[in-house]
Parts: structure tokens; C-alpha cells; sequence
């Protein structure tokens, strides 16, 4: 049975580039980040095993030991498993550690998992559980088998420690939108609070309105959103999605700067109040390896944007006519 768990603060800090995605971050610059995220007022936190091989967990769990555990929100995730078998790496965490992953979504395996992942970040208790990349971006045609292994084995497992009070709320963390459109229709799970990344965005939202937003509003629980910048692409970044952008995405992008330089605005304050505007979203987490950016994130919600930088993004059809705007919240 779903509860009336919410969270309380719109911003909250995402830990995937503090695993070392992309590039080799200094462990300094890793926790001076989020030592600046406290020091603005940050009391949510999101990571994931998958980050670097626990690296991201091993950083946020040594940098909020010297807090109150009871003044802050935190996130993992369950469906990988980090080994202690070692080999080399490529991709999205190649500069991570070299840990082997097991992807597992199994009963065991989820437990596990949240072992392992109390351990790693030195705290006794996790607020939110997501079930991370049971989606097709990441495995495939497989995603329909192990979504059925999750339903079987995380999902029930969730949803006892949820009801149990050993957590306060799980759902799915996934960079597509058709498995949370799934599990949020299941009768035997009850998940309260999903994380979509990439998919709620500026740049990308058209399929999220059809079947996503409308289905987590009504649900009651709501989405958190990751990547709001797309990663980095919508901000002048080499990537798209978590893959080299493509020229057609940068055309894209310029079409968002001509109008953003029209109307004096920022698109990152834009992108962030976007992608806060729709009533299912409860929070927004944004990742950076630079401390400085988690204050003109902060701002950037707080940032004056005129309606008629709305408006010229709709006629356009940059915008969705369907979408929550800002003005309109």
C-alpha cells in the first residue's frame, strides 16, 4: 500500500558524475562538491552502485558522515551488484573503479544490494529505493524478461520493507518511459515515487506527456526528474542522453539559444523551471563535479523568466502546446 511520503526540498544533488563519469574527478573536487551542495541548503542526495563501481557512494557516504543522518534524504538504487573481481572498463564509467557489475533484480540480489550499498555510503538506512535501468536502453530485448524478474524478486522485496518502514518509498530510476508507465499500472506492486531521467526535459518531453506524467500524477506519488540538461547538451556539452551529441541535437540546441538570447534568458534557469513546472514532479536532481554550480542551479529556479520566452518556444514547437509551463504552474 503506497504512502504520503514526500519530499520536501525541489533541488536535490545527483552523484552519477561524482563516480567519474565522462572523466577522472579528483577525490578533492568530488567532496568539495558536496560539501558546497550542504553548505547551499542541499538535503537530498541520489546515487547508485552503478556509479563508478560504488565509487560515488564511497564519496557521498565519506563526505555526510560528519551530518545528522535525520537531516537529509538519501537514494540509492538496486539491480547491480558490485564484485570484488576486478576488469577493465569503457564507456559512461570507464574512470571508475574497475569492480565487476552483476546485474541482478532478484530477491536476494536486492537485498544484497541495499547491504552492500549501507555499507558503502556509512549509514544505517535509505530513504528511497529505485530499481535502476530495467529498460531497454540499457539491456535490450531482455528488459521484458528481467522486468519480470524484478516483479518477482525488487518489487515485492520494496514494497515489504516500504510497508515494514525500513524505507520510505521506492519505484523505478530509468532513462525511458515505458517501465515506469508499466509498474505504475501493475496491481501487485505499489510503488510510490519513480526517478525519469532524460526523458522530462526541455529539449525531450513529447512522449513523457502522453502516457508518463499524466500516469504519475495521478498515482499520487510523483517522479523525481535526472539529467534536465540532457547531459549537457542542452547547455553547449558534447553529450546527449549519456552518448556523443549528434548534429541534428545541436541544431536543436541552437534553435533553444536563438530564442533564449531573444528574451535575455539562461537555458539552464529555463531547463530547471521546466522540468519543475508539471505537478507530478516532486523534485529535480541535477550532477555536477564543480562546486560552483550547485549555487546557479539553486538560483536558477529562482530565476524571472517572461512569458513571452514561453510563448515564442511554443509557436516554434521547441515546446510541446500540451506541456505545464511555468507561467501557468
Amino acid at each position: 500500500m503506497k504512502n504520503d511520503f514526500s519530499i520536501q526540498h525541489k533541488l536535490g544533488l545527483g552523484t552519477a558524475p561524482l563516480g567519474n563519469m565522462f572523466r577522472d574527478v579528483p577525490e578533492e573536487e568530488a567532496i568539495k562538491t558536496i560539501q558546497s551542495a550542504w553548505d547551499e541548503g542541499i538535503r537530498y542526495f541520489d546515487t547508485a552502485p552503478f556509479y563508478g563501481a560504488g565509487l560515488a557512494e564511497i564519496r557521498l557516504g565519506e563526505a555526510l558522515s560528519a551530518y545528522n543522518r535525520d537531516e537529509y534524504l538519501l537514494s540509492s538504487k538496486v539491480g547491480r551488484i558490485v564484485l570484488d573481481e576486478t576488469e577493465e572498463k569503457e564507456g559512461l564509467f570507464e574512470y571508475g573503479r574497475k569492480n565487476k557489475i552483476q546485474t541482478d533484480y532478484t530477491k536476494d540480489g536486492t537485498l544484497r544490494s541495499i547491504e552492500d550499498s549501507l555499507k558503502r555510503l556509512k549509514t544505517d538506512r535509505l530513504d528511497m529505493v529505485y530499481v535502476h535501468d530495467i529498460s531497454p536502453d540499457f539491456l535490450g530485448d531482455e528488459w521484458i524478461t528481467k522486468f519480470d524478474e524484478a516483479r518477482n524478486g525488487a518489487f515485492k522485496v520494496l514494497d515489504r520493507l516500504r510497508d515494514e518502514g525500513v524505507i520510505k518509498a521506492w519505484g523505478l530510476g530509468v532513462n525511458t518511459t515505458t517501465p515506469i508507465e508499466v509498474v505504475l499500472e501493475l496491481e501487485e506492486a505499489h510503488p510510490d515515487l519513480s526517478l525519469s531521467a532524460t526523458q522530462y526535459t526541455l529539449l525531450q518531453h513529447e512522449r513523457a506527456l502522453e502516457r508518463m506524467m499524466p500516469l504519475a500524477e495521478k498515482s499520487g506519488g510523483g517522479l523525481v526528474i535526472g539529467s534536465a540538461f540532457n547531459s549537457g547538451a542542452l547547455l553547449g556539452g558534447d553529450y546527449f542522453d549519456y552518448q556523443e551529441i549528434t548534429p541534428a541535437i545541436k541544431a536543436r540546441v541552437d534553435k533553444f539559444n536563438e530564442v533564449a538570447l531573444n528574451h535575455g534568458v539562461k537555458l539552464k534557469d529555463a531547463a530547471l523551471q521546466f522540468s519543475t513546472a508539471h505537478p507530478a514532479v516532486k523534485a529535480v536532481v541535477t550532477g555536477s563535479t564543480r562546486p560552483d554550480r550547485i549555487k546557479e542551479d539553486l538560483q536558477a529556479l529562482k530565476a524571472e523568466i517572461p512569458a513571452g520566452f514561453w510563448d515564442e518556444l511554443v509557436e516554434k514547437k521547441l515546446v510541446s502546446a500540451r506541456a505545464i509551463l511555468p507561467e501557468n504552474k
